[in-house]
């Protein structure tokens, strides 16, 4: 994947998660909330990915 690719599903995975989280706090749903949490630093971790690739250019 590109580092256009991994930022976009980094994005797309922060905002899911946020509204996961968002709605297991609204509902009392611990495990939506966790699993709200869990795909937030999956996006975290897409973007940390696709800055890496930026920076390293072709070279990978």
């Amino acid at each position: 994947m590109s580092e256009l690719t991994d930022k976009l599903n980094a994005a797309g995975n922060k905002i899911a998660g946020n509204v996961k989280e968002a709605i297991g706090k609204a509902t009392h749903d611990e495990k939506l909330v966790a699993e709200g949490e869990a795909q937030q630093l999956k996006g975290t971790a897409q973007d940390v990915k696709g800055s890496v690739k930026g920076a390293l250019g072709d070279k990978i």
